[in-house]
């Protein structure tokens, strides 16, 4: 009979201390796409998702070999305070015939995010999430709260780049919108080298470079008139979006005419985006159990009807291979 119990193939890695931060819907949704929807449970059911996530997740265990872990999620992907900031905020992605609160997912992905939920309470990973919040908030929210391990924050939305720290302990962000193999790990050198913001402020500077230049994924429109190189050089010349805002009224400043008027003309804008674009740290974040990663699973037995139950035997004995560090 099939076991989730792992193999004896070699000695187990030493975890370092390190929190491990993935972004659920972000891996999930990537794991959906980049999978053939042909991959089935025994019943028909797709489990493209299931396997690409547990894939991925047994494969961030083995590269950070993290002492604990959480996987993020959305409890409310579509926040009211972000809406009547923005109307816009994710309008392009709403169900048709919803009231707005619904998001439009693939139908074949609804039904697997459940089973990615109980395969990682079998397996004694913890989820968080926060009423009313993203998962990015959720994500912010760990990060900066965190005052002794590093930090690894994984995901493939762009918007994390703003949490990337060196104090008071170093918080990285791992971005897989091009996929795992081709993930790139951001620090704030990194960020203020690939985007042009000010290295001193690199995370809080990217999220002013974003509302700037807007976020057509987000349903923001940004200033009108201002790509993201004029944003970085507007950001790098005066420090601050604050500094830039303010030149617009200082007749002192050296900023162009066309450029205070198109800053003037989105000073609503701008009023209403920041406090969209920027992540909340301080969210009341809910925890499924600890965040220690186990070296074994919760519920072996669980987990081990789960995997012959939707045919993702292999995923989940490289996930339980991983835990145990092998």
């Amino acid at each position: 009979m099939w076991s989730v119990t792992a193999p004896e193939t070699s000695p187990p890695t030493v975890p370092q201390p390190t929190l491990l931060l993935l972004d659920g819907a972000s891996l999930w949704f990537r794991a959906f796409h980049a999978l053939p929807e042909s991959m089935t449970a025994p019943d028909g059911t797709p489990v493209n998702a299931v396997r690409g996530f547990v894939d991925m997740v047994a494969s961030l265990i083995r590269r950070h070999r993290p002492t604990r872990l959480v996987v993020c999620l959305d409890l409310d992907w579509r926040p009211a305070f972000r809406v009547a900031a923005v109307p816009s905020y994710k309008a392009h992605r709403v169900a048709a015939g919803s009231d707005g609160t619904v998001e439009e997912v693939p139908p074949a992905l609804l039904p697997q995010v459940p089973v990615i939920l109980e395969v990682l309470a079998a397996a004694g990973i913890a989820t968080g999430g926060a009423a009313g919040f993203e998962a990015d908030d959720v994500l912010g929210t760990l990060a900066a709260r965190e005052r002794t391990d590093p930090v690894v924050v994984v995901s493939g939305d762009r918007d994390l780049l703003q949490v990337v720290a060196d104090t008071p302990v170093p918080v990285r962000v791992l971005y897989v919108g091009r996929g795992l193999a081709k993930a790139e790990l951001f620090g704030p050198a990194e960020v203020a080298d690939r985007y042009g913001v000010p290295a001193d402020r690199a995370g809080v500077a990217y999220a002013e470079l974003a509302a700037l230049r807007g976020d057509p994924s987000d349903g923001l429109p940004g200033v009108k008139g201002v790509g993201e190189k004029t944003a970085s050089g507007l950001l790098l010349q005066y420090g601050s979006l604050a500094a830039v805002r303010a030149a617009v009224t200082d007749d002192s400043s050296r900023l162009s005419q066309g450029m205070r008027a198109k800053l003037a003309a989105a000073a609503e804008y701008l009023d209403a985006a920041l406090p969209v674009v920027r992540v909340v740290t301080d969210a009341q974040v809910q925890m499924s159990r600890p965040d220690v990663l186990p070296q074994v699973p919760a519920d072996p037995a669980r987990l081990d009807d789960l995997a012959r139950r939707w045919g993702v035997e292999r995923p989940v004995t490289s996930l339980v291979a991983a835990l145990a560090g092998q």
